[in-house]
This record gives structure tokens, C-alpha cells and sequence, in this order.
């Protein structure tokens, strides 16, 4: 099977500095299930075309699976020539840097959308040309297609499933090659390994920027994830948490909870209470989880004793936010070092966030749809598994005394819940027992006699017998 890239850009040899792949020399790699070639069959400054070959190995395909009993359909089927996952995962071993959006030599034209033109012969469509149009058009590409016979010499047996497919653009070449990573499996509508929880995250990588506003996100997700229901159901929800939203909407929607909040001034005394607790557990590297536009992150950088920050967000938005409010560009080389922005969800196990002394999760449970919390849990406190974990949410019993607040309303329109005291310390006491750590509570804020503070906040210490017990939480849950 071939995959072609073409471009008219001037200057058209770029493509290789793209591409990390020398137009004078064929290169060979080694797959698991084959291997695969790279040629340029033109290359000037005024067109450039680099071709992806895959040959796959029917035999080593079958070989080692076992006594599975014998098949006509395991030496006989169209995988060794049709594009499929193989061609997918061979753009992502192959084309790699390329694919994540790097180039030290072009650094520029990495975000530089330039013309670009994809062929890609023998693409199997389920849901034929229609299908194919459906995916590719509303991502901008001109889209034109040739319909393969199923036998050239028989012309009477008809047109087969595959087509050759011509996809033409003004494109980064990174959403070029993602967008074929994630759509030629879901035209194929199978995949040749055991899809499971971590292709959700590749899905939503691979995804970022144009899968949550596609009109056809919802069969993308079913087939790119194998019609494992739980999956996909999982990964569009995952989609629309993290559709972006415009910096009007993010501010206006603070603006709310900082509103009803006011007169307590109590988001700063909130800022202060952690930073002052990490301060006091003596913590250099701290990472804060669901970061937002990064409040917490100028306290934290205004005081030297933290020596390694990171600030984590589901949303772009509020990631660009942060950085402006930090003024990352602006800072000095040492400054800068201190200090790091990823995006992520918390609905996964991120090696980016372990290893810390310390994670913060301000005002952000109550974002969260409760049956998330469990996973959510997993991730912080046993995968990432900081020492130190601070959690503060609003204290829902306090709410009956802010006086802008109706009866029953929530604080934030986005938050999913607001919990009273005893139903936060319900939740931290179990939490804390299953993963190994000790738990206390904090106030924040002026405290009512009846219903308590404004805002709640628990402080969880790691215990020295924490793996075993983990362990043993791990094995119940499941």
C-alpha cells in the first residue's frame, strides 16, 4: 500500500526538513508486521513528493498466535495491500516528529499551512464514497476519488470496496498527518490490535483541535474505537469537557463565582491557604492539577522556595490564559526553567504528573461528574502519587448565607455538584484509606457556628505501608 505526500511550496524540498526524511536516499524500517520504505519520486524546489510504501508480511501476521485452528481467511485477505491501522501505526513510527508537530531545521514551517496533497491507494470505505467525503470535507481538503474493480480483467463482477483517494489542501503538514492517523481505521472500520482505555487518549491527541467540532465525531469515536461502546461513550464525553471555549466564556463564567465569593475576598484567602500549607510541608516541586488560568501558579512562582512548578488544564484556552497572566515569554531564562504548562485530562494515568512533592487540586471536584471521581481518584492518588495532596471545594452548606446566591443554585453554572462538610469528609476518609494516606481538614475562610466555613479544604499525607494498601484498593475496585 502507498501513501503520497506532495507539495507545491516554495520551497517544495522543505517537505523533507518536514518530513525528517533525506530525498536522495531510500530508507528502510523494520515493523512487527512487515516493513516499510521511504522515496522521494520527485524532489525540486518547485514540487515535492515523498512516498510511504508498506509491505506487510501475511505469514508473520498469523505466526505465533497460537493452535487457533486453521483459516482460509488468516493467508488470504486484503491486509497486505490495503490501507488500514498498519498504515496508521506506520505513520506514526515513520513519520513520528512529523506527526507531534516538530522541526528544529524548519521550526517556522511547522506552523506554517502550506499546500499539500495526500494520495492514498486502496483505501477500504464502509460507507463508500459518501463516507470518505463526509470525513475529509468538513476539515477543509478537496476530495477526489477512484473507485478499484474488483478484478480489472472481469469487469461484470463490479466495483470493489477500495478507492484511491487525492486529498488537497492548505495545511500544516502535523494535522495532515493526524488526520489520516485517526480517519483511515474508522474507513476501514477495524483495526489489527486490541483497542482498550489508552486508545481513547490516542484518540483525543490525535484528535486535538478538529475531532470536537467534526459533524461526524460521534461515528469517528464508535470506529476508531472498535464499537467498544464504553469507550466511545467515554471519549465523546471526554470531547465535549474538553470543547474549547472562547476566553469571553471562561472569564465571564469566573466572574459568576468570583462575584457571589466577593465580599469574603475569599478565592485569594483560598490561594493563600495552599500556597501557606506547602510552604509549611516544605515542598519544592508542586504540580497543579486543573490549573485554569493559572491563579495559583503566580503565587506559587512569586515565592523562590518552589523550585519546580507545573500547572495542568484540560482546556487550551485556559492554558493561553495562564501564560499570558505569567507572562511566560517575558521571564528570565532561570525563571522560565522553574515553570511548565501541559494539557491533560485527569481522567487519565500521566507519567507528566508523577513523581511530584505535592499536588493541588483548587476548587476543581466539584467539576467533575461524580461517577468520574473514582477514575479521577486512581490518577492522582495512585498513579501519580505525590506525597502531599491539597483538595478545597465549597462548603454547599455555607451557600444559604450569600446573599446573591439563590436558594439552590450552585455558585459556578460548570460545577456538577457542591458538597456539605460531612459529605466532602466522606469522600477524602474513603479516598484517604483506600490509596494509603492520612487525612485531615482545614477551613477557609470566616467560619459560620452552624454551617461552617465558607470554603472546605483537605490536606492528605502519604503513609509509609501506602503501596500495599493501593494494591489492595486496586484489586477491590476492580
Amino acid at each position: 500500500m502507498l501513501l503520497s505526500i506532495s507539495t507545491t511550496h516554495q520551497s517544495a524540498i522543505d517537505l523533507s526538513y518536514l518530513l525528517h526524511k533525506h530525498p536522495d536516499r531510500v530508507q528502510q524500517f523494520n515493523l512487527s508486521f512487515g516493513k516499510a520504505h521511504v522515496f522521494y519520486s520527485e524532489a525540486s524546489e518547485t514540487r515535492c513528493t515523498a512516498v510511504l510504501l508498506l509491505e506487510i508480511d501475511p505469514i508473520g501476521l498469523v505466526r505465533g498466535r497460537g493452535k487457533t485452528g486453521f483459516t482460509l481467511a488468516q493467508y488470504v485477505s486484503d491486509r497486505p495491500y490495503a490501507a488500514s491501522s498498519f498504515m496508521s501505526t506506520a505513520i506514526a513510527k515513520i513519520y513520528g516528529t512529523a506527526l507531534n508537530g516538530r522541526c528544529k531545521q524548519r521550526p517556522k514551517l511547522v506552523e506554517t499551512p502550506i499546500p499539500l496533497e495526500a494520495q492514498i491507494s486502496a483505501l477500504p470505505s464502509r460507507g463508500g464514497e459518501g463516507l470518505i467525503r463526509k470525513l475529509f470535507e468538513p476539515l477543509g481538503y478537496d476530495v477526489s476519488t477512484r473507485r478499484e474493480a474488483l478484478d480489472s480483467q472481469f469487469p461484470a463482477w463490479g466495483k470493489s470496496r477500495y478507492y484511491v483517494v487525492n486529498l488537497k489542501s492548505e495545511i500544516r503538514l502535523a494535522d495532515l498527518l493526524n488526520h489520516l492517523y485517526v480517519l483511515i481505521p474508522v474507513l476501514d472500520d477495524d483495526k489489527h490490535y486490541y483497542v482498550g482505555q489508552d486508545e481513547i487518549k490516542k484518540l483525543l491527541d490525535r484528535g486535538q483541535g478538529w475531532l470536537s467540532t467534526h459533524p461526524e465525531q460521534k461515528l469517528i469515536a464508535r470506529r476508531y474505537l472498535k464499537h467498544r461502546w464504553s469507550l466511545a461513550r467515554e471519549a465523546l464525553d471526554l470531547l465535549a469537557e474538553g470543547t474549547p471555549e472562547t476566553e469571553d466564556e471562561v472569564e465571564k463564567r469566573e466572574q459568576e463565582e468570583e462575584a457571589v465569593e466577593k465580599p469574603l475576598s475569599l478565592h485569594e484567602q483560598r490561594l493563600e491557604s495552599v500556597v501557606e500549607l506547602l510552604k509549611a510541608r516544605g515542598v519544592s516541586r508542586i504540580v497543579d492539577l486543573g490549573c485554569g488560568e493559572g491563579k495559583l501558579l503566580r503565587h506559587l512562582m512569586a515565592d523562590r522556595s518552589f523550585g519546580r512548578i507545573v500547572g495542568m488544564d484540560v482546556s487550551h484556552v485556559a492554558l493561553q490564559k495562564a501564560s499570558r497572566r505569567l507572562r511566560l515569554d517575558r521571564l528570565p531564562p532561570m525563571q522560565r526553567e522553574r515553570i511548565e504548562l501541559i494539557q491533560g485530562s485527569l481522567m487519565y494515568k500521566d507519567e507528566r504528573i508523577a513523581g511530584f512533592d505535592a499536588a493541588a487540586l483548587v476548587e476543581v471536584i466539584e467539576h467533575i461528574d461524580p461517577p468520574r471521581l473514582a477514575t479521577v481518584s486512581r490518577a492522582v492518588f495512585e498513579f501519580a502519587r505525590p506525597a502531599t495532596i491539597v483538595v478545597t471545594t465549597p462548603n454547599a452548606d455555607y451557600n444559604t448565607l450569600f446573599e446573591t446566591l439563590p436558594a439552590g443554585q450552585l455558585r459556578n453554572r460548570d460545577h456538577r455538584f457542591e458538597w456539605s462538610r460531612s459529605e466532602f469528609q466522606e469522600w477524602a476518609i474513603g479516598v484517604a484509606g483506600r490509596y494509603g494516606y492520612k487525612v485531615s481538614f482545614q477551613n477557609i475562610g470566616p467560619a459560620d457556628d452552624h454551617l461552617g466555613a465558607p470554603s472546605q479544604m483537605a490536606l492528605f499525607d502519604l503513609e509509609m505501608d501506602s503501596r500495599q494498601t493501593a494494591l489492595v484498593a486496586e484489586e477491590s475496585e476492580s
